[in-house]
């Protein structure tokens, strides 16, 4: 999973789209061609999927359900002078791929007999044009708005529209909704105390554990991570499982030597993300699995995406971390989806169009089954993740769905 908090990776920057991208600002209306995919129903979500099509079978009525999406496009900076370098495009990148899963999503429901119109707007990587967007008759007359994509973007569009009564769907960003105090906001991402609670949960149920030890690298950021970790633990385990913390520095675990066993797990949890911290400190760790110390260890969800960190290594200290929004390429939903996507847009899908693709097809059904007041957000199992939301006060619905992961056999294998 890519926790970021603030900005979400680019992606290669290949693709030369930009003068779609600057009708995707005007407007859109979906659907031109039906993807093979079906719609999200509320329990069952095996059905079959439809062949690929590229015409309705029968005339369609006027769009009666507006959509607008408010991406990062960042139309007002890209360099279309002659010979200017392709790298140029690659901040749009993020918004067109997530763009073209969206649509593609839209489009399979309208096979189906859904209509839309879709609005997609350039929030240009701004604040100040996520507040102005906020404004516009456009924007708040939708049925349902996605976006905008950074915290610091979400923060000003809600501050500009405190009384829109419908839902706002922040679609990548894993930041506590907390921060935003909006009502109405969907927050797709789990936050990170979502992935503590979990993990307490399963060394609290599963693991029967008396005490934990955590290793901390000294950084503020640990914090995002331990301190509802903490919360967590002595909540589940009402106060009976003995947490020690260490600070480490330079890798030495010397002074938790007295307190390990050696014949029942030794489970820790290292917060922390720094490369330097992480690779002297699980070397440090692999050294006491070879002194037979038993290891059983937890990190931070982002290391999932951190190359640095061999698999190897992590499956000899017994590694978990947990995820909300892994993909299995190998079921044949996601093989399916991959085949039509290159058939469709004749280039890869990244990891923000198999996001938007899953979103479209869950809030494009909720937005036209839903004509009055909030919908109720059902449960989905989509391709990257399942949608489990909780109502939290003041700070609207938030995705709670995460799982756990172990290596074995030199690979992230689903541990629940």
């Amino acid at each position: 999973m890519t926790l970021v908090q603030n900005r979400l990776p680019q992606l290669s920057g290949n693709r030369w789209l930009i003068f779609a991208a600057m009708g995707l600002w005007l407007a859109a209306c979906s659907p031109k061609v039906r993807p093979v995919a079906a719609p999200p129903k509320p329990v069952d979500t095996s059905a079959v999927v439809k062949p690929l099509v590229v015409a309705p079978s029968k005339p369609l009525p006027p769009p009666s359900t507006v959509i607008s999406l408010l991406l990062p496009f960042g139309l007002n900076q890209i360099d279309l002078s002659k010979g200017a370098p392709k790298a140029t495009l690659s901040k749009a990148d993020l918004a067109m791929d997530y763009y073209q899963g969206f649509k593609m999503a839209l489009d399979s429901l309208t096979y189906d007999g859904h209509n839309f119109k879709l609005q997609v707007f350039d929030t240009q990587d701004a604040i100040t044009m996520a507040h102005n967007l906020a404004l516009t008759t456009k924007v708040r007359t939708s049925a349902l708005i996605v976006g905008p994509v950074y915290p610091e973007q979400i923060k000003s569009f809600s501050e500009a529209a405190p009384n829109l009564k419908k839902l706002l769907v922040s679609p990548l960003s894993p930041t506590p909704p907390a921060n935003y105090k909006n009502p109405n906001l969907v927050t797709v991402v789990p936050p990170l105390q979502y992935h503590t609670w979990h993990v307490a949960e399963y060394i609290q149920s599963k693991l029967k554990a008396k005490k934990v030890f955590v290793l901390k690298s000294g950084y503020s950021d640990d914090n995002k991570y331990n301190v509802p970790f903490r919360k967590a633990i002595d909540s589940l385990g009402k106060k009976k499982i003995k947490i020690i913390e260490l600070t480490v520095v330079r890798g030495d675990l010397s002074s938790l030597i007295p307190q390990l066993s050696l014949t029942e797990q030794n489970i820790f949890i290292i917060p922390a993300t720094d490369e330097q911290f992480l690779q002297v400190t699980l070397k440090s760790l692999d050294d006491l699995e070879k002194k037979h110390y038993p290891v059983t260890l937890f990190g931070h969800p982002s290391w999932e995406d951190f190359t640095f960190l061999k698999p190897e290594l992590l499956q000899r200290l017994n590694a978990y971390i947990t995820s909300g929004d892994r993909v299995n390429f190998k079921a044949p939903r996601v093989i399916k989806f991959m085949r039509d996507y290159r058939r469709l847009y004749h280039t890869e899908p990244g990891e923000y169009a198999i996001k938007g693709y899953d979103e479209g097809l869950y809030f494009g059904h909720l937005a036209d089954t839903t004509k009055t007041g909030v919908p109720n957000l059902v449960d989905y199992d989509g391709l990257h993740n399942s949608f489990r939301f909780v109502k939290t006060p003041n700070t609207g619905f938030v995705n709670s769905s995460v799982k756990l992961y172990k290596y074995i056999n030199f690979d992230l294998k689903p541990v629940e």
